[in-house]
């Protein structure tokens, strides 16, 4: 206001427009005040993105709130959404999906164990899965993961240039050497009915372990959801955007990668808690860690038993 009316006093000025010296002084503050605290959360999630370059609004909310708390800063996840649109720090989605199954194979495939399966504690369900890694040359690598289903810890991988066995076979030997003597007793192994995990080797490893083996039946993403999430998370938050020339720096980047994911990265699943301190501390209180899929998917065709192509083609 005043800027706009240089000559005349500050005391007329408010006069004219029905406020006092005080409010105008007070609301110059508060604009100013609001601006060096965006400012200060706008460096903060910059800082953050370094490490976690598509880290989403929700986990960044969490992620700052010991931030805010320190510097006194009022703000709900909607307004920091708005912040982000208006900084263009929001994270777009992006869709790209190469083939990494074949389950075109003679070997046996094992039937799905987990269908109504809730896992209580940490070492009852491994998740497995490989997915690829497109580096800076234009060339692809393999990485297999195993992640535990109740605590999402990745407990073992492996990145190389082919899909072989030996690759997801290593894998499953990190995961096998963090546990103890007895950890393993009632532990299913799930995973696609890819020729890495139906091979002759695979299984005997988990057999001679005495872990229970399952596998995905109809192709269905949900029979194996958590593993393909954590492939997504690993690929668009710490993977795609970094310059990778071959096989030993990618190795690194990786290593780097899932210490980030397991002991910095937040969870919507596990209430925000890390991985890792939900896998290490079975006393953690927290909210239910697993969402029953295949429950979610009965339920619906039992409640709503139609025909959903006719139903579509009605609306059309």
């Amino acid at each position: 206001m005043k800027q706009s009316f240089q000559h005349i006093g500050l005391a007329k000025l408010c006069a004219w427009f029905g406020i006092t010296r005080q409010a105008y002084y007070q609301n110059n503050w508060e604009g100013v005040s609001t601006t060096l605290e965006e400012d200060l959360i706008i460096q903060r999630v910059k800082e953050i993105r370094k490490n976690h370059r598509r880290m989403g609004t929700r986990k960044l909310y969490e992620m700052l709130q010991p931030f805010i708390l320190e510097h006194q800063i009022k703000i709900g996840r909607d307004a920091l959404f708005n912040m982000l649109s208006a900084n263009h720090l929001l994270v777009r989605k992006r869709k790209r999906r190469i083939q990494t199954t074949n389950s075109f194979h003679w070997l046996r495939k094992y039937p799905n164990l987990i269908r109504e399966f809730v896992p209580t504690a940490p070492n009852q369900l491994w998740v497995s899965d490989i997915t690829y890694w497109k580096i800076s040359t234009g060339e692809h690598l393999y990485i297999s993961f195993i992640t535990d289903a109740y605590s999402h810890k990745i407990v073992g991988y492996q990145v190389a240039e082919t899909m072989e066995t030996i690759e997801s076979m290593q894998a499953l030997q990190m995961a096998l050497s963090a546990l103890g003597a007895k950890s393993h007793l009632n532990l299913i192994h799930h995973s696609d009915r890819g020729i890495q995990y139906c091979s002759h080797a695979y299984v005997k490893l988990l057999q001679d372990n005495g872990i229970k083996i399952s596998m995905t039946e109809n192709g269905d993403p949900l029979e194996n959801a958590i593993a393909e999430r954590v492939n997504g998370i690993l690929k668009e938050e710490y993977l795609e955007h970094y310059e990778i020339n071959n096989l030993d720096e990618a190795k690194k980047q990786l290593k780097k990668a899932i210490q980030l994911y397991n002991n910095e990265r937040p969870h919507l699943s596990t209430s925000y808690i890390t991985p890792n301190k939900v896998h290490s501390q079975k006393s953690l209180e927290h909210k239910r860690l697993w969402k029953n899929y295949y429950k979610k998917l009965n339920n619906f065709t039992q409640n709503y038993p139609v025909n959903l192509s006719q139903d579509l083609s009605n609306n059309l």
